[in-house]
């Protein structure tokens, strides 16, 4: 029976069995960027992966030439531009789309809408026409609209499946269990916090009462640790000092997620991920929750667990802006041209 916040094994060079569909071919789009070519990198890297796609509109051939040198399984193959797009797509098992602009300091996710929403809406659309099967996991913030503008394109080429859309918030897990791990002199890598909600500010609501193993923590700690997982992006952004934002640990997070949803589609069984999809959990339309994966995406929703009075006051304060994000998601797609 698989634990509902089971940590998976995430190991770059671990060697996994070979199965008939250990030829998955998984498309990065966004892949010269500054998200992109490490998570290409990591790809590059797993046995799962036999064919590794990369788009961007500028430097991809250099990308692939470089990547394609390294003695791993995984053809690679660059394109660029828009003229390229289909052909980087057609056939793709998984799509990862860390695509867009990222946040300079005193920019919030929701700053980068306008020219993200149009950057996410263009790639859905195309992955709804050339690989309308494959499993969409998308980066580009702000996560919690492009996901509700990712699944509106595809419910236009009437392609949409719940279960198949993702949007990557494992980096809020991944800090939480850093953070969690550095107060209490704990192996992070044995921690587990699963983090519920969305992925900026206060809708990222770490469920520290269900980590794993049991932590607790004095009420004023618990308070400055939970803001500093909300807020452990702009702390990334402010130190690189306008150079960018959270590039190479979010490139780790993408990499564990695609991993784990490789492992899943292989058969392995209790492959549990957070991630912010389609959700009857709250009254919210998308909401992240732990989700056990299986071969055709999403499993089971294994929903919000018990919660403590401060979670539970996090997630009632999260709601409304969770609702405008996605509101505004859908309004994007509705008043397209």
């Amino acid at each position: 029976m698989f634990s509902r916040v089971a940590r998976p094994a995430f190991n770059i060079t671990r060697s996994l069995s070979t199965s008939s569909q250990n030829n998955a071919k998984v498309a990065v789009l966004g892949a010269a960027g500054g998200i992109g070519q490490p998570l290409s990198l990591l790809l590059k890297n797993s046995p799962l992966v036999s064919h590794l796609s990369l788009y961007d509109i500028a430097h991809t051939p250099g990308v692939a030439a470089d990547l394609s040198h390294i003695e791993t399984r995984a053809q690679v193959t660059g394109h660029i531009g828009p003229d390229q797009l289909d052909a980087a797509l057609k056939g793709c098992d998984i799509v990862v789309i860390p695509a867009g602009v990222p946040r300079k300091p005193g920019m919030t996710r929701d700053d980068l809408f306008n020219t993200n929403a149009t950057i996410v809406a263009t790639l859905a659309d195309a992955c709804a026409r050339n690989c309308p099967e494959a499993m969409i996991c998308v980066i580009a913030n702000p996560v919690n609209s492009t996901i509700p503008i990712t699944s509106e394109v595809l419910k236009k080429h009437g392609v949409y499946n719940p279960n198949r859309v993702f949007g990557v918030t494992t980096l809020d897990i991944v800090r939480a269990n850093a953070f969690v791990a550095e107060l209490k002199g704990l192996d992070p890598a044995r921690v587990n916090v699963p983090v519920v909600g969305g992925h900026a500010g206060k809708t990222i609501i770490p469920l520290i009462s269900q980590c794993t193993p049991k932590v607790e923590f004095p009420e004023d700690t618990l308070t400055a640790l939970t803001g500093r997982i909300q807020e452990a992006g702009t702390e990334v952004v402010k130190a690189k000092a306008g150079a960018g934002s959270a590039t190479l640990s979010m490139a780790y997070a993408g990499a564990r997620f695609t991993f784990s949803l490789l492992d899943a589609m292989n058969g392995k069984e209790g492959v549990v991920e957070c991630s912010y999809v389609r959700s009857e959990e709250t009254e919210c339309k998308y909401f992240s929750t732990p989700l056990l994966l299986g071969k055709n995406g999403i499993e089971k929703n294994l929903g919000l667990g018990k919660l403590s009075a401060f979670e539970e006051k996090l997630v009632a304060d999260a709601l409304g802006e969770l609702k405008g994000s996605i509101k505004k998601g859908e309004d994007f797609v509705q008043n397209m041209k």
